[in-house]
């Protein structure tokens, strides 16, 4: 599909000028409307959108500066370029700083236009792509389309709408695939700071001789192979968030390194003596018990109450399992959209059969079980016999408890049977753990979360 002509207004009261700009620009296949003096300019603007203005400087009237103040004020996506005789150039690089996008000097060479008003129209376009995007994520993340009606995800939407918008530090505490990221995203996304970055940091994913340098950046020179200044992730984000993923997993002399951002909000790069100060919020996310950790001396006291300013603890699916058909239908909808196979809807007998499931992965191994479905389910009903074998054996049958005997324990049971299923994972792969990731629908971080966590070797037992 081919765009549509950039529109490109022309003001200057020679006629001469104006009429050879116009030419010019149309051979090249803009849309091109031209203008004498100031006020018709802004008179056009009213009347229609363009890209780019072209302004000559020296105006009857309404000058070029002005001009430049109007669109600057009034239609800030709108670029301009002023146009001067030679003595003015000291003013045209004034006008830069008032936020012109570049300055052309008359005569106008028609190659140097070309070059100039070319590279102005691509700013413009990723400009307006960049605002796209941003206005996608904001209704992504919009709490409107953050999925769930039960009593635990009704007080935790409720907790990151009166957080949202604040600079304090949250904690998000859940296990994987429950939505820290996503939750993450949407108190970003709802905050004052939603138009500067977010910056994610796997903190269990990143080495750890590797971490500090990406956290903190480097110097050139600060150890072997840094041949070039880098900046770190704490740097990229000023005016926006961290957000620190499995915070768990970070080194003790790294946690004191965090606690200054998070007191004072300045570090120095690695190899450096400057001070750099950031303006930033930090989110910090984990699937282990902190608290347990804090007493085990494996993480900081202080870094903790630093980090649990606001708490925010995501129940696992098989603790919110009300909201199981309002997630599988919405990853049906949304996956079949994408994928061009919409109308896929689960029977009632396949729904039974996910509601006994202890769903280990949580709801990121829910939504690519939907995308499986989606993609392999001939019909659009999608019955008990399209559920993979796993799915469709359900938790076994409840037993009678006698009176007097011990009750079960819930979380044992799911971690149990969660270690069978990855053991069984990882024998039918021949333990390659990606090939075990995919057949557990998990990515492969999270697969050796889990069995650093349930301490299964990451190596098959030899022979005994």
């Amino acid at each position: 599909m081919e765009r549509e002509p950039a529109a490109i207004l022309v003001i200057d009261d020679d006629p001469l000028v104006r009429e050879g700009l116009q030419e010019t620009l149309e051979a090249q296949g803009y849309e091109v409307k031209a203008a004498a003096d100031g006020e018709s300019g802004l008179a056009l603007l009213k009347e229609q959108s363009f890209a780019l203005v072209l302004s000559d400087l020296a105006l009857p009237g309404l000058g070029g500066l002005e001009v430049l103040q109007h669109l600057t004020a009034h239609h800030p996506h709108c670029l301009c370029i002023i146009i001067t005789g030679f003595g003015s150039i000291k003013t045209a690089v004034d006008s830069m700083r008032l936020g012109a996008f570049d300055y052309l000097t008359k005569p106008v060479d028609p190659q140097e236009l070309q070059v100039v008003v070319a590279k102005a129209l691509e700013v413009h376009r990723l400009k307006r792509e960049n605002l796209e995007l941003k206005r996608q994520l904001r209704q992504r993340y919009h709490f409107g389309r953050m999925v769930g009606d039960s009593e635990a995800m009704i007080q935790v939407f409720d907790l990151i709408r009166k957080v949202a918008d604040s600079d304090s530090t949250v904690l998000l505490l859940g296990e994987s695939g429950t939505g820290k990221e996503l939750i993450a995203h949407a108190l970003h996304c709802n905050s004052s700071r939603r138009e500067r970055p977010l910056v994610p940091v796997n903190c269990a994913a990143i080495p750890e001789e590797l971490l500090e340098s990406e956290l903190f950046g480097h110097e050139r020179g600060a150890f072997t192979h840094a041949v070039r200044t880098r900046v770190g992730r704490f740097e990229l984000a000023h005016g926006g968030t961290v957000f620190l993923d499995e915070i768990a997993e970070m080194s003790p002399g790294l946690q004191a390194k965090i606690l200054r951002v998070l007191q004072d909000r300045a570090f120095e790069r690695i190899g450096g003596v400057k001070t750099i100060r950031v303006d930033i919020r930090v989110i910090a996310a984990t699937n282990q018990d902190l608290e347990a950790r804090v007493a085990a001396g494996k993480f900081r006291e202080d870094l903790y109450y630093r980090l649990n300013v606001i708490p925010i603890k995501i129940p696992p699916l098989r603790e919110r399992l009300s909201d199981l058909p309002l997630l599988a239908h919405h990853f049906l909808e949304e996956i079949g959209r994408k994928k061009k196979k919409p109308g896929k809807r689960l029977s009632p007998e396949a729904l039974e059969l996910l509601g006994r499931y202890p769903w280990p992965g949580n709801v990121r191994e829910l939504e690519n079980l939907m995308e499986r479905l989606v993609l392999l389910t001939e019909g659009d009903l999608i019955t008990p016999g399209d559920l993979p074998e796993r799915y469709r054996g359900g938790a076994p049958a409840t037993p009678v408890t006698p009176p007097g005997a011990a009750v079960v324990n819930l979380t044992d049971a799911v971690q149990e049977y969660e270690r069978g299923l990855i053991l069984k994972a990882l024998e039918e792969s021949k333990w390659v753990k990606a090939r075990a990731a995919q057949l557990l629908n998990l990515n492969r971080t999270t697969l050796l979360e889990k069995m650093k966590k349930q301490g299964i070797p990451f190596s098959p037992p030899g022979p005994a």
